[in-house]
């Protein structure tokens, strides 16, 4: 997609880095936010028969639910977890837990005023959602 990263070398890329580059780059589109392109990117990888209208359901979550609370990012990928680990509620609270955790030690708040704040230095909302998407993948792949 001619948004995305330039890829060096494709074929040493892991599936999280695969993951988080399509994220980030439907990001960086500007057709998806946060929420969204998280979501996208882990459907396209882990569960590619959920029809995309669901990532649609995700709509709402951009920019901290519309109001700067909990990150968009964060909730898109709590969604892929449920889509992926429906059927295994202990692994899913875990991942859900971990990935909260992650987030929050690296931009110092789920929420989103806060995140998006700490995150001007690392490359803005854009390399968020890439890394957030990359760290969903890597939880799912766990």
């Amino acid at each position: 997609m001619f948004w995305q990263k330039k890829q060096t070398n494709p074929a040493a890329e892991t599936v999280a880095e695969k993951v988080g580059i399509e994220a980030e780059g439907f990001y960086r589109s500007g057709k998806m936010h946060c929420a969204e392109a998280v979501l996208m990117a882990a459907r396209n990888q882990f569960f590619p028969s959920v029809p995309e209208e669901i990532v649609r359901a995700a709509s709402g979550f951009g920019g901290g639910s519309g109001v700067g609370c909990i990150c968009g990012a964060v909730s898109g990928g709590t969604i892929a977890f449920g889509l992926a680990l429906k059927d295994d509620k202990q692994t899913l609270k875990r991942v859900t837990k971990e990935l909260h955790g992650w987030f929050k030690q690296e931009y110092g708040a789920a929420c989103c005023r806060i995140a998006t704040k700490n995150a001007k230095d690392k490359g803005g909302c854009a390399v968020l959602t890439g890394e957030v998407a990359k760290k969903v993948a890597e939880l799912l792949e766990s």
